[in-house]
This record gives C-alpha cells, sequence and structure tokens, in this order.
C-alpha cells in the first residue's frame, strides 16, 4: 500500500523504481493528487497498480474509461452533505505604479537578456526571470509598494471587527515577512520553514485560543498538508503556486469536515502580468484533473 502516492509521479525516480520492484500480490495507491501536472503522472502510479495497463499514447477518454473501475474516490461533499461552501473569488488587482514601473522594467530586461543568451539558455533561466517578475507583483522592490497588500490590509480589517480569523499562503517566507510588519494590529503568527519544528505546536495552539490573534501568516510548504484549521473562514492566496493540488491542500487547512461556516478563498492576481498566465495554467492543470 502506497499513501501520498503521488511520489512515484515520475517514473524514473529513485523510489518509483524502488516500489515497482517490491514483491507483492495486490497493489493499492493512496493519493489526494492523482494527477498534478499531467496525464503522464497517473499513468505512472498505474504502472506500480498494473503494469502496462495505461500508456501515453492513449487519448483522454480512454484514459478515462480504462481507470473507472481501478478509483475508488470519496469526496468531502458525499461525507458530510451538509457542509458549508468553499466560495472561491479572484481578487484581480492593478498593480500600483511603483510596481507597475519595476514590473515593466524586470520584464523588458529580462526578455532582452534571454535572447541574448542564445544557445546557452536554459530553462532554469527562464524560471528566474519568472519568479522576479512574481516577487515584483507581491511587493515593489524599490518603494515596498503592494496592491495586494493594501487589499489584504482593507479584507482584514472586515475580518477582525467580525471576531474572524484568517490565514494567508506565499511560497515565500520574505513575503510574509513583509506582510506581518504593517499588519501588527491584527496579530499576526507565522508559520513557515523559519519556525523551529518544536515551537510550531504551540504557535497553531495560541493563534487557535488567543483571540487577539486574527491571522496566520503560511507558506506553502509548511502549512498545505496535516494541519486542522477549520476554525478559519477566510483564505488568502497572496501568491499562486504551480500546481493547483497543492493550492487546494492549502485552501483544505480550513475547509475540512468539522468547519461550521462557509469559507472564503481570496486567489489574488496582479492584471496583465504573469500571474494571469499562471493562472490560466493552473485552471487548465484543474480542467485535466477533472
Amino acid at each position: 500500500v502506497l499513501d501520498e502516492a503521488q511520489r512515484i509521479k515520475n517514473r524514473n525516480s529513485t523510489t518509483a523504481q524502488i516500489v515497482r520492484a517490491l514483491p507483492r500480490g495486490r497493489s493499492w495507491a493512496l493519493t489526494g493528487t492523482p494527477i498534478e501536472n499531467s496525464v503522464e503522472d497517473l499513468i505512472n502510479i498505474f504502472e506500480f497498480l498494473s503494469p502496462g495497463y495505461l500508456r501515453s499514447e492513449m487519448n483522454l477518454k480512454s484514459i478515462s474509461l480504462a481507470t473507472r473501475d481501478h478509483i475508488l474516490r470519496r469526496t468531502k461533499d458525499k461525507v458530510l452533505t451538509e457542509m458549508p461552501p468553499k466560495m472561491v473569488r479572484d481578487a484581480e488587482l492593478e498593480l500600483s505604479p511603483a510596481q507597475y514601473d519595476s514590473y515593466r522594467t524586470a520584464e523588458d530586461e529580462g526578455v532582452v537578456q534571454l535572447s541574448d543568451m542564445g544557445e546557452t539558455l536554459t530553462i532554469q533561466h527562464v524560471f528566474e526571470l519568472v519568479l522576479r517578475l512574481k516577487q515584483i507583483c507581491n511587493f515593489d522592490p524599490a518603494s515596498g509598494s503592494s496592491c495586494k497588500l493594501e487589499r489584504l490590509e482593507a479584507d482584514m480589517e472586515e475580518i477582525a471587527a467580525s471576531g474572524q480569523k484568517a490565514i494567508v499562503f506565499s511560497q515565500w517566507v520574505e513575503t510574509l515577512e513583509k506582510i506581518a510588519e504593517p499588519l501588527q494590529r491584527f496579530g499576526p503568527m507565522q508559520y513557515h520553514g523559519r519556525i523551529p519544528s518544536s515551537k510550531r505546536d504551540a504557535v497553531l495552539a495560541q493563534f487557535k485560543e488567543d483571540p487577539s490573534k486574527h491571522l496566520i501568516l503560511m507558506s506553502y510548504g509548511a502549512g498545505s498538508v496535516g494541519l486542522n484549521l477549520q476554525f478559519c473562514h477566510y483564505v488568502f492566496l497572496f501568491d499562486r503556486w504551480w500546481n493547483p493540488a497543492v493550492e487546494d491542500q492549502a485552501i483544505n487547512r480550513a475547509h475540512r469536515i468539522g468547519v461550521s461556516a462557509p469559507v472564503t478563498v481570496t486567489r489574488m492576481m496582479a492584471a496583465d502580468t504573469i500571474e494571469q498566465r499562471i493562472h490560466e495554467v493552473l485552471e487548465q492543470k484543474r480542467d485535466l484533473f477533472n
């Protein structure tokens, strides 16, 4: 039995090779994310379950039909039919003037630099430019201005006034630390890789019990699995992760069995930037999964 079976989605990884070599009479795979990036992920999990049963040249409809009798799937809405809903809203925000200037400069210079690299260009170089542009969408490196922070601050005024609590997710610890300072009046707690493991339970306990703590700032890496925060009814994705399954796992820290009220999820993105393109890719991945 494999738990977190998406760990073998790359058939050439050492983990996948060792697992496939295990002598066994029956094979089970348990995962919340059988497809993270492409249908190849699912095909490679089936290489453990039933070698050769799925093939890359099969079309999507054939794969869907072939896997139907092999997959047991139970979703929260089937387990708990009266579970409060999850409401997702996309906050499409205009960059501040300072952010806009920094973004356009970085984009223009970056594209020229990539063009000049010729055959030495690698995917890593492209990835570094994308990350730099994404970071500017969070905060202007020169002035520190942020259209996302302004929106978050306005929303937190209402959330705190009603005695509610919220989670903010980002892929960068530096971003979380920048958010914390101007939002001190909401009692922000931090939960990420720089918080020692021995102190994390205390952070969560204080966040839950202390009525002055309205906000917890989490990295996707530290906060996307294994935490029960169903007393939070607001979730903000300050920036977007590449994998929709990781975003969903993060959101499910709050929207899980035991939640007593609807959960509002705000997905922030800067208009007319790389973030919109990332959003489109994420939606394409969701459609594939469905």
